[in-house]
C-alpha cells in the first residue's frame, strides 16, 4: 500500500491533497479486492495520520473511517459472491 507522507516538517500536502490521496486509495478496486484487509488498515492508518497531522478535524476522520469500512463490505461481498457463483 502506498504510504502518505504527512508527518514530515515542510512536507504536509494541503488538505486537499492530502484528502485527494486518501480518496484515490479508497477507490483502488484493485488493491482492494487483491488484499482487503491490508487495503483496509492502509486506509484507517492513513485517516488517523491525517487527524493526528491535524490535517483533518475529528468529524471527518469519522467521514474517511466510514467510507474505508464501506469499501472493505464492498470488498468481502464481491469475494463471497465470486466464491458462490464458482
Amino acid at each position: 500500500m502506498p504510504e502518505m507522507n504527512v508527518g514530515a516538517p515542510g512536507l504536509q500536502p494541503s488538505k486537499a491533497e492530502a484528502v485527494a490521496r486518501w480518496e484515490a486509495l479508497l477507490r483502488d478496486k484493485q488493491a482492494l479486492l487483491a488484499k482487503p484487509g491490508a487495503h483496509h488498515k492502509a486506509l484507517l492508518q492513513q485517516a488517523h495520520a491525517l487527524h493526528l497531522a491535524n490535517v483533518i478535524s475529528k468529524e471527518e476522520l469519522s467521514d474517511l473511517l466510514e467510507h474505508a469500512d464501506g469499501a472493505l463490505a464492498f470488498a468481502l461481498e464481491a469475494l463471497i459472491d465470486c466464491e458462490s457463483s464458482d
